[in-house]
């Protein structure tokens, strides 16, 4: 796969500017055409190339499309904003063969209003999230210094996430790890203007940032990748 990527075309990010004032189904039904052809298809075409690009520095995260590409429909099950559709379109990486249903990856997101990409672990389920409070504990220094490392400083800043206001329970206040260990969520983040995503330096800027963040997404997945104990520090 050429790892080649023209850019969104115009009418994509024109598409979802037009959704976000008009989330109705009676709206997007005559338009789910131009929604395939204009962002749908080139979506599928970047996480290829992407694919591709991974295979150097990840290829455990390699995806299939069809599995990365989240779709476009909102589950409003639970939520008060009833709008059926998303005004963006996303996609998100994950390393095969995890326990604890699942845990951290990569993920982007194209919209009018701008690219977002990141990594981490975003809703952890409770062994996921113990397992790597316990890895932490242990291995602190090691992700310390991968959060300090240049590259990840410069394209994305500090580490973010939600966070106890103490230690949480098993752990003991005053660790040397405590202030990451309150971490709820484990994440790296940027924004980038939306008019990247009409031009080929988009995969340029992902493959970059992807690349970045494979050593601390494999740090948070270390512990997922075996069976652990229930054992806090």
């Amino acid at each position: 796969m050429s790892t080649r990527f023209a850019g969104f075309p115009p009418e994509a990010l024109t598409f979802f500017r037009s959704l976000a004032r008009n989330n109705r189904r009676e709206w997007f039904l005559p338009r789910k055409p131009l929604f395939e052809e204009k962002a749908r298809q080139p979506m599928g075409q970047l996480v290829e190339c992407l694919n591709a690009g991974m295979k150097k520095f990840a290829p455990a995260y390699v995806t299939d499309p069809a599995k990365a590409i989240f779709r476009l429909y909102r589950d409003t099950r639970f939520s008060k904003d009833k709008t059926p559709y998303k005004d963006h379109i996303a996609a998100y990486f994950t390393r095969r063969g995890l326990c604890c249903g699942g845990g951290a990856g990569f993920y982007f997101s194209v919209s009018h209003k701008g690219v977002e990409v990141g990594g981490g672990i975003y809703m952890p389920s409770p062994e996921a999230l113990l397992a790597i409070r316990n890895h932490i504990a242990i291995h602190h220094e090691d992700l310390r210094k991968i959060a300090r490392a240049r590259a990840i400083k410069t394209l994305f800043g500090e580490l973010h996430g939600e966070r106890l206001t103490r230690p949480p329970k098993g752990f003991v206040k005053g660790h040397p790890a405590e202030d990451l260990l309150r971490f709820k969520q484990f994440l790296v983040f940027a924004e980038l203007p939306a008019d990247l995503a009409t031009t080929p330096a988009l995969y340029t800027e992902l493959q970059k940032r992807f690349q970045a963040m494979t050593p601390f997404i494999e740090f948070l997945n270390a512990p997922l990748a075996r069976p652990q104990k229930d054992l806090v520090i």
